[in-house]
């Protein structure tokens, strides 16, 4: 498998956004989702996804020039319509807007819809940690998951991402996953090289468990996590994330095919002073790495690290 520098893939990922129409200020921001998602091994939501990408563009189903917009704002809360622009350059709008609300207000509310796939939900809530925010986001996605005891797609992949700032030198705390047993992407990953995925996580058409990528696209659905409860988190980013961003629910009738997103910024120095926060958050850390490992296991890592 040939080894590809970030700045060449960098720049190929750009070059086409910018021929398929994208202002280069937005190709930018995609871009860096894409490639950011690569660089921290989410193959899932990387690169891999600019084909079908140019795909939706081509088809009409992303207006690569739209520009998202704050059309409602009302003390600590705000709306922002993406157009059915670039999901990441929408999502990047209403996290510093987030940002900047929660600088006035200690805290705020800002939901996004009508926009395409957002990326990685992790790469905005560490945008408002190193800004010295804690952040939460979710948001719902297209049915693709059986709920706990069905067989039938109705809820999305439903991903949720908590950050907070680390310690004084070190990279915020960044923790994402979706609500099902895995995220659709790696579904991708696994059918293009071939593989098969754990048990537990995809069903086929006719309900029965699997491990066959291809029985998922097939008709199956994927199954959330940890059973009763994947499933009842996934279904309040429904009602959180669907809902509240007037994007609705997955697989109902009038269901926009689009992001509904719910992100949530706090500033910490409303709280309690920002380098107390970081200090017991290292401190905290520390202690979880520097604890004894379990059986096969050489050293306790924190979500997210190699």
């Amino acid at each position: 498998m040939p080894t590809l520098t970030v700045a060449a893939v960098t720049a190929v990922t750009l070059d086409i956004l910018e021929k398929m129409g994208t202002p280069a200020p937005y190709a930018a921001i995609v871009c860096d989702s894409l490639v950011g998602a690569n660089l921290v091994d989410h193959d899932s939501h990387g690169v891999m996804r600019l084909p079908s990408y140019v795909e939706m563009m081509r088809a009409g189903l992303i207006v690569p020039t739209a520009v998202p917009r704050v059309v409602r704002q009302r003390g600590a809360t705000a709306h922002i319509d993406g157009d059915w622009g670039w999901g990441p350059v929408g999502a990047h709008l209403a996290t510093t807007t987030a940002i900047d609300l929660a600088r006035v207000h200690g805290i705020a509310a800002v939901t996004l819809n009508r926009c395409a796939h957002i990326g990685r939900l992790g790469a905005y809530v560490a945008l408002m940690a190193q800004a010295g925010f804690a952040g939460i986001a979710l948001c719902n996605s297209g049915a693709a998951v059986a709920p706990f005891g069905g067989r039938e797609r109705i809820l999305g992949t439903n991903p949720v991402a908590f950050a907070a700032p680390g310690g004084p030198d070190a990279a915020p705390i960044v923790v994402d996953f979706a609500t099902s047993g895995v995220a659709e992407g790696k579904l991708r990953v696994a059918q293009a090289k071939g593989e098969t995925v754990a048990p537990g996580l995809i069903v086929d058409r006719d309900g029965h468990p699997s491990q066959t990528p291809g029985d998922f696209y097939a008709g199956g659905a994927l199954l959330p996590f940890g059973g009763h409860k994947g499933y009842g988190l996934g279904l309040m980013v429904e009602l959180l994330g669907g809902i509240l961003s007037t994007a609705g629910p997955s697989g109902m009738p009038d269901a926009l095919d689009a992001n509904g997103t719910l992100l949530l910024a706090m500033d910490v120095t409303h709280f309690v002073p920002l380098d107390a926060f970081t200090a017991q958050a290292d401190a905290y850390t520390q202690r979880i790495r520097n604890s004894a490992p379990a059986a096969n296991f050489a050293q306790v890592l924190l979500p997210g690290e190699p």
